[in-house]
């Protein structure tokens, strides 16, 4: 991995909008089976008001991405962290995840949650390790065989800004 990682928001405006939308939409078919893939419902995610997404690019192409929303100011979702089979395990989500949750406190939201697979534990290690606890087990709820664990991080009285500073990775800050 490179010493600085350039993390982006993708926006409308942006003119590789079309090009980052077809590589995300590449990488989302290819991680997640059709009924978790955000594939069909992307563009309508990103229309949304309270919605981002944060991408990152290693040798011109699309390594990863995070889509995330805020519908208040109690709280953020994670809704998906992903990243290239050929970039995994070399600290490209935990730069991603890094720069949605600044984003997230940039926005003055007090808590970050998500869902994940408890079989999933590489995503699971990374989420421990920036602070997210396990709130509560959800059964059956990717499919009737698999479950998943509902986690949070507090962002007003954490430790959380000194785990993100103490990185050593640049953060979106816009």
């Amino acid at each position: 991995m490179s010493a600085a990682l350039d993390v982006e928001e993708l926006k409308r405006s942006s003119p590789d909008w079309a090009g980052v939308v077809a590589d995300i939409m590449k990488i989302e078919r290819r991680l997640f089976p059709k009924h978790e893939s955000l594939a069909r419902t992307f563009d309508e995610e990103l229309r949304k008001k309270n919605a981002g997404l944060l991408y990152l690019k290693v040798n011109g192409e699309v390594a990863g991405y995070v889509m995330f929303s805020w519908p208040s100011s109690l709280y953020a979702s994670i809704t998906k962290l992903a990243v290239k089979e050929s970039y995994q395990r070399q600290g490209y989500g935990e730069a991603l995840l890094r720069a949605a949750v600044q984003k997230c406190r940039t926005r003055n939201v007090h808590r970050v949650q998500l869902h994940v697979d408890p079989c999933r534990s590489p995503a699971l290690a990374l989420y421990m390790k920036l602070g997210f606890h396990i709130d509560s087990l959800i059964e059956r709820y990717y499919s009737s065989d698999r479950n998943a664990y509902r986690m949070y991080l507090n962002l007003e009285g954490s430790d959380l800004t000194s785990r993100i500073n103490g990185s050593g990775f640049p953060f979106y800050a816009n």
